[in-house]
């Protein structure tokens, strides 16, 4: 494993119980960061807690998409680590699958909710912080779903399309301030979100990988390091591919 350094840093990581989010949590903590882990479960928060080995960690119950609990995380990780240099916004949901005439309003408002306005929540409650300190690196998880659009899944598809075009007009905002605003766009990896999809849909996004195989959760979190720390000074708004071949653009 190659070394980042992110000694004296303090991160946060929203889904950072499971799946990517807690990969990028721990590779956050070998790099020598503080992790603060934001998500709905509190028991699997505090076992994910345990296996990061950060220096210092810190959870916090939120439900992203309401800004009062978002808003109340953040003052609790300030109050445990004192500053944030890094905001990783992974928390997020597939949504049913399905054709888009026959999704229900409601699902379509609950992964958008999830997935774009708890990423802006999160970004708009962090960066006014960041400002102030002239640094910050915030990493949006996104999905090559945005970019492509998957068949029978254009709640998640559009929702993630639309963190790619926040990203970009955020790393506009803030570049004279020190801070980079960057995202991912994974194509499958296997974690728990898989139980929200039907294997008819899996196997169609494996088909589309010309590696032949799903990524790893860790291969995204080397990425999603990276552009946490110092060394991503000069690239901001852009869109990480991590597709296996995937991405055409």
């Amino acid at each position: 494993m190659n070394q980042l350094d992110m000694k004296g840093r303090s991160a946060i990581v929203t889904g950072g119980a499971s799946g990517i989010g807690l990969a990028i949590g721990k590779r956050l903590a070998q790099s020598g960061a503080n992790v603060a882990i934001w998500d709905m479960n509190e028991k699997t928060m505090a076992d994910a807690a345990k296996s990061l080995g950060a220096v210092k960690t810190h959870t916090a119950k939120v439900d992203v998409t309401k800004l009062e609990q978002v808003e109340a995380a953040f003052k609790s990780t300030l109050a445990a680590f004192g500053k944030v240099d890094a905001l990783v916004c992974s928390a997020g949901i597939a949504g049913m699958n399905a054709p888009a005439w026959e999704l229900p309003a409601e699902d379509w408002l609950r992964v958008h909710d999830i997935n774009l306005n708890g990423v802006f929540y999160c970004c708009r409650t962090v960066l006014p912080h960041m400002i102030k300190n002239n640094y910050g690196r915030i990493v949006n998880i996104a999905s090559i779903a945005g970019k492509e659009g998957n068949p029978n899944a254009a709640a998640y598809s559009s929702s993630k399309a639309a963190v790619i075009g926040l990203t970009k007009s955020l790393g506009k905002e803030t570049a004279k301030n020190g801070i980079t605003v960057n995202c991912v766009t994974p194509a499958a990896v296997r974690t728990p979100i898989f139980d929200q999809v039907p294997q008819s849909h899996i196997d169609y996004m494996l088909s589309k990988i010309p590696m032949g195989r799903f990524g790893l959760v860790e291969e995204i979190a080397a990425t999603v390091a990276w552009a946490c720390t110092e060394d991503c000074s000069f690239t901001t708004g852009a869109v990480f591919d991590l597709s296996g071949g995937r991405a055409t653009y």
